[in-house]
């Protein structure tokens, strides 16, 4: 029997296997069993999240006559055909190759036919903003008014792209890009299914890699155990996709907020000379930094927000331990920065180890909130303990303590922002 790869092995077959699209599915299923079934639904979405798998799980419902209402039994023939893409009320059409007019023409003459063994005929076009304009326009009619036995499924990765005349004619579903938490759970199920050993930041690795794609996590783990086998560590999955590992990102994190110029530059020729991703780093720095900036603002209440694991919170309350918010908006900007002028760059790694020297500059510099606040301190007559540090001599002679406001620098500062402190 010929090998089937996992992405299609571990295919959704019921609405509750379907990851990440809770909104879309219990519509459907509810429309189902409240028998408000509309004559056309749109799912718009990046790749490998679930709409085609979704329409041919939303056809099998409406087909199947065994099971209950919003379900399907996965067992008569309507249900085994059209999982197998064989059935002949049930058609899967190719929008990128099936653009023209004469197949929508074709596609209407069809519509006329009555369904030969289930309810309906459905229609399923995937990539559907490929039709031409003169196509959509052949369909308006037949999609505005269908015969009573029809029923058409749209899908497609660039919403914007359909005409708007379309669009008003169909129930339109905006799918998700899945959570690297879930999209974890989910290849560790698949993975001890299959006797695959893998470690939990090797897991994380290849969640990461799918960039919220469950279909690129699994092509991604098949290619993986082709080269490794059976047991899998996170260095095999940053081999094979060229990412940096977790604890990487951390420790370069750490030398930023730090101003750790030369760990900077240390760790970015690492990732040079091992050939990791230079440009894929900057848009991983800047996830990193902005669930820093999510957790010092919410705390642990905001995972779901941060879209992270149990491992990645714990070195984000590491991380953010004494970090203020205000530089860390610098250091995002700086980044930004530098993720735009990659694209144009000749030499990435120069570009970025001067966008992050910057990063690191902008983390070490003081904030005006936290200028405010010391001069605040200072008037209120408290001595900053960084201030007071000095008065135990290195032999045990006290020293006195020095009267902050003796400084003339920090008294003109005091002078200049006495208005905002004094507020």
């Amino acid at each position: 029997m010929a090998y089937e790869v996992l992405a299609r092995k571990w295919r959704p077959k019921q609405f509750e296997d379907v990851v990440g699209q809770e909104h879309v599915t219990r519509t459907l299923r509810h429309a189902v069993e409240a028998g408000r079934v509309a004559h056309a639904y749109l799912f718009v979405g990046p790749r490998g999240i679930g709409k085609t798998s979704l329409a041919r799980i939303f056809a099998k419902v409406l087909s199947c006559e065994t099971a209950a209402p919003g379900k399907s039994c996965d067992a008569c023939d309507l249900c085994r055909e059209i999982a197998e893409g064989r059935s002949l009320d049930v058609m899967e059409i190719d929008g990128a190759s099936n653009n023209g007019v004469e197949q929508v023409r074709g596609l209407r003459d069809q519509v006329a036919f009555a369904p030969t063994r289930g309810r309906y005929r459905i229609f399923i076009i995937d990539e559907v903003h490929m039709l031409t304009t003169a196509a959509f326009n052949a369909l308006l009619k037949t999609l505005e008014e269908p015969p009573p036995h029809v029923k058409f499924i749209f899908a497609t990765t660039e919403g914007d792209k359909v005409l708007p005349t379309i669009i008003s004619r169909c129930q339109r579903f905006d799918l998700r890009r899945i959570p690297t938490s879930l999209i974890v759970e989910r290849l560790r199920m698949i993975c001890g299914a299959e006797n695959i050993t893998i470690t939990e930041d090797a897991l994380l690795a290849v969640a990461r890699g799918a960039e919220g794609g469950l279909r690129d996590a699994l092509s991604a783990l098949d290619q993986l155990v082709s080269f490794k086998g059976g047991e899998l560590t996170e260095d095999d999955v940053l081999a094979v996709f060229g990412l940096v590992s977790r604890k990487s990102l951390e420790e370069l994190m750490g030398f930023i907020l730090s101003g750790d110029a030369g760990g900077i530059l240390n760790l970015i020729h690492n990732f040079d000379s091992a050939g990791k991703d230079l440009r894929r780093l900057v848009g991983e720095l800047m996830d990193c930094f902005r669930n820093l900036l999510v957790y010092l603002n919410v705390g642990d209440s905001g995972r779901g927000v941060m879209d992270v694991t149990e491992e990645q919170l714990r070195g984000l309350a590491s991380l953010g331990a004494g970090v203020e918010a205000g530089r860390l908006l610098r250091v995002l900007e700086h980044l930004a920065d530098v993720e735009g002028r990659l694209r144009y760059a000749l030499s990435a790694r120069t570009l970025l180890e001067i966008g992050l020297i910057r990063c690191s500059r902008a983390a070490s510099v003081v904030t005006l909130d936290e200028v405010a606040r010391r001069l605040q301190a200072l008037r209120s007559g408290e001595v900053p303990a960084a201030l007071n540090a000095g008065a135990e001599g290195g032999q045990g002679t006290a020293r006195p303590t020095r009267n902050p406001y003796s400084d003339p620098m920090l008294k003109r500062v005091a002078e200049m922002f006495e208005g905002e402190v004094a507020e």
